[in-house]
């Protein structure tokens, strides 16, 4: 009997040396969570003034019934086994090998840093995307003119390049695609406007390590008569993009996007208005249907993972660009049923 009752001993005091190395020993996961819910068009609730997250000096702005809800997601970074353990079994939770979110090449503060950025680059397409779709135009502009090269007093700064061979000019990109559309040396109609006169000057392209050139470093500008701002603390990534596009053109435009109803989405968004895929999309999902969202703006890659893992009663309405977005949101209001995700 001693023999027995000194193992049960030795049994009991090592279950209570690995239940707490359990609770103290950290492991290589961190687990992602449904994170908080914010309306585009509502204000920073975790900031005491209560201001807008989206605010316009200079516009008159419209307010909507309903709510845009941009979703997130939460990270626990340090996770003990017992936490891992937890995790694993939560039906709202991922418990993910840490490299995923945080490479072993980035410390976390780099990788936190990176997310700002991010974020930050998001709130820039979508105001880009946004004015645009309000009818204030990308101008590309010419910077610099490099000196030895075919622009050179042809162009000059502040130059806005409107088209090249008839084919008008949106964006960088797309001025550097139509420049290589053609072989080096060929004369290219290069159409500006200068001090408010639109001009048309012929310049023959420099072949550049067997790139064709004209010779400009390049900036875009966008004017418009108004001060816009985006405040939204604690925020990473640019998974925001689309719902911020959405809450500036609902922002200033007279008519209510939301048709009274709880909007959420998630979905990068880049300056030509395409909405790229992010990660995260089951906890984003439940996050909006804790949120009273009805349905849910679903980017195009993310529908296979999202009908997954779908949340009953929420929608999935799939979007490709700002276009679709707009459009089954328009959808909506009329009492129709948008494009939803399908296999």
């Amino acid at each position: 009997m001693r023999r027995r009752g000194l193992t049960v001993l030795i049994g009991a005091l090592l279950l209570l040396v690995l239940s707490w190395q359990a609770t103290v020993v950290k492991v290589p996961y961190v687990e992602m969570g449904p994170g908080p819910t914010y309306d585009t068009l509502g204000t920073d609730t975790g900031k005491p003034d209560g201001r807008p997250i989206i605010s316009v000096d200079g516009a008159s702005t419209s307010k909507s019934k309903g709510q845009l809800r941009m979703t997130t997601v939460s990270v626990q970074p340090e996770l003990t086994l017992f936490d891992a353990m937890v995790g694993w079994w939560g039906d709202d939770h991922a418990v993910v090998p840490r490299e995923l979110i945080y490479p072993p090449d980035r410390s976390q503060e780099q990788v936190d840093q990176d997310n700002a950025q991010q974020f930050q680059q998001s709130q820039t397409s979508a105001e880009t995307v946004a004015l645009r779709k309000l009818g204030y135009p990308v101008f590309v502009t010419v910077a610099e003119v490099t000196a030895g090269f075919p622009a050179e007093g042809k162009l000059q700064k502040d130059d806005v390049i409107k088209a090249v061979d008839g084919t008008p000019v949106d964006s960088p990109d797309k001025l550097t695609e139509l420049v290589r559309a053609k072989p080096a040396g060929t004369a290219r109609q290069v159409e500006i406007t200068r001090g408010g006169q639109a001009q048309t000057v012929e310049i023959a392209t420099k072949d550049v390590d067997g790139n064709p050139r004209l010779g400009v470093q390049i900036t875009t500008t966008q004017p418009h008569p108004f001060k816009l701002t985006i405040q939204l603390d604690k925020i990473g990534g640019p998974s925001a993009g689309l719902m911020f596009t959405l809450g500036i053109i609902d922002t200033l435009q007279p008519e209510d996007l939301t048709g009274g109803i709880v909007i959420a989405g998630t979905g990068t968004i880049d300056d030509a208005g395409n909405v790229g895929p992010i990660g995260g999309i089951p906890q984003k999902l439940v996050a909006a249907k804790a949120a009273g969202a009805k349905v849910f703006l679903t980017p195009a890659s993310n529908c296979a993972e999202a009908m997954d893992n779908p949340q009953p009663g929420l929608p999935l309405i799939k979007v490709s660009n700002v276009d679709d977005a707009l459009g089954a949101l328009e959808t909506l209001r009329a009492g129709r049923t948008p494009t939803l995700c399908s296999r």
